[in-house]
């Protein structure tokens, strides 16, 4: 079965076009077209031998760059398929699902009410989510389409680990509650880890640690999320690249109040300027960061301190929650590719029972490892995601049925 993955931003659409047939899952093509409706936009795609392509466009709407998308896919040159025929389903990432989904889903008319009735709690991604659902519904009528939410996943959380501790009415009236997002990429790695370590994830406790520019953890028990870092939007939980993460709330109030700022302007502070680029004044690169820090960087060395000990914090917290821990899984950019980062994190965790083989850590990058030692209690993975492919087996899944 052919399945178009398609991953909808406010200003571009990036997508993944796989053949899934038997045990074999094939990336057929892959790209994205970024900025939609301003300046300079362009459409870059991979082609099967590795190499790049970028095309420039000049694209107003969703509707015309997916369907740039469908004229690379088809192209008799560039393409991997005919014509759109050969496109059995087309799966989307949605963000926030709410408490209407704990699962995915075939989109019909309903479905697409209940995304928009997410608007309010996600304004930045859950409107240009349905823009690329709107695009197919528009080019392809009759083809099949499922969107799997970031924030399904999380929906296994108990009340006493998903309630805020404000006035009950919020909660009831307006839905202000922790949701969690990065859930797609939780569930793939919590089931990836416990396949390539032949355990049966019904009896493990994991740790999934999703660390890149936005970054996020969870607890799995027994293959369910009782716990995860992000709250009612992204902003909260680890140190990110821009995103801010824990802070006492009254520090935001009195920024607010004593420099005189409106919502919106301290929505930018929180979302786009704090983070590891707040700290630094350097970057929210990791890379920028360590080369930083080479050159004597006392801000750069600052940034990425806390960065690691807000994760090693979060994996204490969890093993505590769970009553320990069997599995720590890496993955995410900075996760999968950041040894360093990895050992640093895990250094203070040998009460636990973690340990970190330096040779073995050192020369993994972006490949499934084992990077703890044969005789550590605790197994530390590294296991690079695939949340495309998991959006598109739960594709499959529904319209197989």
């Amino acid at each position: 079965m052919k399945i178009l993955v398609l991953n909808s931003g406010s200003s571009s659409v990036k997508y993944k076009f796989l053949d899934l047939e038997g045990n074999s899952d094939k990336v057929l093509a892959e790209g994205g077209v970024e900025k939609i409706g301003l300046a300079g936009g362009f459409l870059k795609f991979k082609r099967a031998d590795g190499s790049k392509e970028t095309i420039d466009l000049g694209l107003t709407d969703h509707k015309g760059a997916v369907k740039a998308i469908l004229n690379v896919l088809t192209d008799p040159k560039e393409g991997c398929i005919k014509s759109y025929d050969e496109i059995d389903a087309v799966g989307h990432r949605v963000v926030h699902g709410g408490e209407k989904f704990s699962e995915s889903v075939i989109i019909d008319d309903a479905v697409k009410e209940k995304i928009r009735e997410c608007y309010d709690i996600a304004p930045l991604h859950n409107p240009a989510n349905m823009t690329g659902i709107d695009a197919i519904t528009a080019i392809m009528p009759d083809v099949p389409q499922v969107g799997v939410f970031d924030t399904a996943f999380h929906q296994t959380m108990p009340a006493k680990a998903y309630m805020y501790a404000l006035p009950y009415k919020y909660y009831t009236e307006d839905g202000v509650r922790r949701y969690g997002f990065h859930g797609t990429s939780h569930r793939y790695v919590s089931q990836r880890v416990c396949e390539f370590l032949g355990v049966d994830i019904t009896r493990q406790r994991i740790i999934t640690c999703h660390i890149g520019n936005g970054a996020s953890m969870a607890a799995v028990k027994y293959g369910k999320c009782i716990d995860t870092s992000m709250g009612l939007t992204p902003v909260e939980g680890l140190m990110m690249g821009t995103r801010v993460g824990d802070v006492d709330p009254g520090a935001l109030t009195f920024i607010m109040n004593k420099h005189k700022l409106t919502a919106e302007q301290l929505q930018n502070i929180i979302n786009k300027e704090s983070g590891v680029l707040g700290i630094s004044g350097v970057s929210s690169d990791m890379r920028e960061i360590e080369a930083a820090i080479a050159a004597g960087d006392e801000r750069a060395r600052l940034a990425l301190d806390m960065y690691e000990l807000r994760i090693t914090k979060y994996i204490g917290a969890y093993a505590a929650e769970m009553g320990g821990a069997d599995i720590i899984v890496f993955t995410g950019g900075v996760g999968e590719n950041q040894m360093g980062l990895r050992e640093n994190v895990c250094s203070t965790l040998g009460f636990m029972g973690v340990e970190i083989d330096r040779e073995v850590n050192a020369r993994t990058r972006g490949v499934e490892a084992v990077i703890s030692k044969t005789s550590a209690p605790v197994k530390v993975c590294v296991i690079p995601t695939d949340e495309e492919l998991m959006i598109a087996r739960d594709t499959m899944a529904l319209v197989s049925r």
